[in-house]
C-alpha cells in the first residue's frame, strides 16, 4: 500500500466482506501484477475461511437447511457481523440471533434454537478441563447431610430452554438419533456439558433444568430439589440424581454447615 487515504483500513476490511465493493484506492501489488485480481482472490480466501468456521460450528443447522442456504445466509452474516477477534473459535456468537432475524428462514422458527445449541457444544469443547467428581462422593456422604451438599459446576456445563423440541431437532441432524417425524413438538431444555473429550447433550426431563440451574448458582441440593418442585410439581428428583451423575456435570462438592447458609 502506497500513501494510504485516510480511512483505508476501514474501506478495505468492508470491501473484504462485500463483494460488490470495489478495491480501495491506493493499493498495490509488491510484484506488479493487477492488485485488483489479487485482492479478489484475498477476498475470496476471507469470505471461504469465515464461511468454512461457521460451517464447522454449525453443522446441524447447515444440514437442516442445505448447503446453499447456509452460504447464502452466513455470508449475509458474515456482511453484517465481521470477526472482532484474530480468533476464529470465538467467532459466530451472534449467528443465532441473525437466524432468528434471517427473513427467508422465518418458517423456521426453531432454527435459531438449534444453532444456540451448537454453539453451547462448540463452547463446552473448548472449556477448561477438569476433573469430573465421582459418583463415589455421593456415596460418602452421611444421608442427613446430603441435603446440604453445594456442589461446584464443571466449567464446560450450561442449560439451553427452548419452547420447541430443540434436543430432538439436533440430534435428528447430528447423527445422534434417526431422522422420523416429530409428532410432540412440546419444548424441551438440554444440559450441555464436556467432562472429558466427548462434549454431551442431554434432555432434560420436566422440572430438571430449574434444579440444574439452582445447583449451578450455588445452591444446596435440598434447596435445588425446592426450586425444581415449585416449578414444576411432578418434579422426580430421583431421576434428576441419577443424571447428575451420569453426566458427570460438576468438579467438587462440600457440605454446607449452618454458619455458610445464607
Amino acid at each position: 500500500m502506497m500513501t494510504p487515504e485516510p480511512g483505508t483500513q476501514a474501506q478495505f476490511a468492508a470491501a473484504l466482506r462485500e463483494a460488490d465493493l470495489p478495491m480501495p484506492q491506493g493499493l498495490c501489488a509488491w510484484n506488479g501484477p493487477d492488485p485488483a485480481r489479487r485482492f479478489e482472490v484475498y477476498r475470496n480466501n476471507v469470505r471461504q475461511g469465515l464461511l468454512g468456521a461457521l460451517s464447522s460450528r454449525f453443522p446441524a443447522v447447515e444440514r437442516i437447511v442445505g448447503r446453499d442456504f447456509f452460504s447464502l445466509m452466513a455470508s449475509e452474516f458474515i456482511s453484517v457481523n465481521p470477526p472482532r477477534s484474530p480468533v476464529l473459535l470465538a467467532y459466530g456468537e451472534a449467528f443465532a440471533d441473525f437466524v432468528a432475524q434471517f427473513e427467508a428462514a422465518r418458517s423456521l422458527v426453531w432454527l435459531a434454537d438449534v444453532a444456540r445449541l451448537e454453539w453451547a457444544r462448540g463452547q463446552a469443547y473448548h472449556a477448561a478441563d477438569a476433573e469430573p467428581l465421582a459418583a463415589t462422593a455421593f456415596a460418602a456422604l452421611a444421608p442427613e447431610a446430603l441435603g446440604d451438599a453445594v456442589l461446584t459446576p464443571h466449567p464446560s456445563l450450561s442449560l439451553l430452554s427452548s419452547p420447541f423440541p430443540v434436543a430432538t431437532l439436533w440430534a435428528m441432524n447430528a447423527d445422534e438419533m434417526p431422522l422420523a417425524p416429530i409428532t410432540d413438538w412440546s419444548g424441551e431444555d438440554a444440559l450441555i456439558v464436556r467432562p472429558h473429550g466427548l462434549v454431551r447433550v442431554y434432555r432434560l426431563p420436566p422440572g430438571a433444568r430449574a434444579f440444574f440451574s439452582a445447583l449451578s448458582g450455588g445452591e444446596s441440593l435440598g434447596e435445588s430439589a425446592e426450586t425444581a418442585l415449585a416449578a414444576m410439581p411432578d418434579f422426580d428428583l430421583t431421576a434428576a440424581l441419577a443424571l447428575l451423575i451420569e453426566a458427570e456435570a460438576f468438579i467438587a462438592l462440600h457440605v454446607r454447615e449452618t454458619s455458610d447458609a445464607r
